[in-house]
């Protein structure tokens, strides 16, 4: 057994004095995120689109550690006018952010567009966290050892960008373009790490999957084959537990990870174990790939992160 597979979020350093941001801090992974955090003593952001489920997972976790440090900020990441007050909100609360962890996500919805005419999920799942981290990278660049952890998908390898129809206008299927989305978290994580490393950032780029894991992103699934298979049959037989699934984002959140990595469960399949690298696609580590989503991101969300230094790109 390896020191990776030992790995638990008892052995997190303590964090206090550090302040976290983690987007779906409600429920599931981003909900046993929180209270890990938490409990190592970190000042946490829940950003959620639901603030009544917020505030309740807060006053949760807050039973459990009386000492929690816990703030709930509205942030519906599928809409980019939300995107940008709640990034106005941080910045008026915060002179620094630590620790950035690109979390929420929607899976498999009938089609729908969001408030600027984007595909759900494309909207919600990269969109919306491609935003929040550039209007959020002139606080984490006055962190304290800074991190952008963005959580992507075992399904990262099955998609790809339908850069001629990102919106699903010409055919939509509800887990293709759950794959694309996840595709385009890979493909950013890893983009960011370049940007980042050629301008001499001390922000580092992440990236994680929980493997598979029992979280109501697969019981609440819409559409009711999608719940049938992922929830009612796959969860009681393949999934672990969230407070499981959520080693590998908190492991790249604040172990020692090297900038770039993909951390994942190192178990069969990487369906389920304890957190280490795992290799993300070529195709999502494709340079090329990783420009042509950035410029499209910027266009679509008109957020434009700095330039890097060209001399050492």
């Amino acid at each position: 057994m390896t020191a990776h597979q030992q790995w638990t979020a008892g052995q997190i350093p303590d964090q206090t004095g550090r302040v976290f941001l983690v987007t779906g801090a409600n429920s599931g992974l981003g909900l046993e995120t929180t209270r890990a955090l938490a409990a190592r003593g970190a000042q946490v952001i829940l950003a959620v689109r639901d603030v009544a489920k917020g505030r309740r997972a807060a006053a949760g976790i807050t039973s459990e550690h009386p000492r929690a440090r816990l703030a709930v900020g509205h942030l519906d990441l599928a809409d980019l006018d939300s995107v940008r007050a709640f990034a106005d909100q941080v910045h008026a609360d915060h002179p620094r952010l630590d620790v950035l962890v690109n979390n929420a996500g929607v899976m498999a919805p009938p089609r729908s567009l969001s408030p600027q005419g984007h595909e759900l999920q494309f909207a919600c799942n990269h969109l919306g966290h491609f935003a929040l981290t550039g209007l959020l990278l002139d606080l984490l660049s006055a962190g304290r050892d800074p991190r952008v952890v963005t959580v992507s998908s075992l399904n990262h390898r099955r998609g790809r960008l339908r850069f001629d129809d990102l919106d699903g206008e010409r055919g939509y299927a509800p887990m293709a373009f759950y794959n694309q989305s996840k595709f385009a978290n890979a493909v950013f994580g890893r983009e960011l790490h370049r940007r980042l490393t050629a301008a001499g950032s001390p922000v580092r780029s992440l990236l994680a999957h929980p493997g598979y894991t029992a979280t109501n992103l697969q019981s609440g699934a819409p559409t009711g084959l999608w719940r049938l298979l992922l929830g009612r049959i796959g969860n009681p037989l393949l999934a672990q537990p969230p407070a499981r699934g959520a080693l590998p984002q908190l492991y790249a959140a604040t172990g020692p990870v090297e900038a770039g990595a993909f951390i994942g469960p190192d178990g069969p399949a990487e369906l389920r174990g304890g957190p280490a690298p795992v290799p993300l696609s070529p195709a999502a580590a494709d340079p090329e790939t990783g420009r042509r989503l950035w410029e499209v991101s910027e266009r679509l969300t008109a957020v434009r992160y700095p330039d890097p230094d060209p001399a050492s790109a």
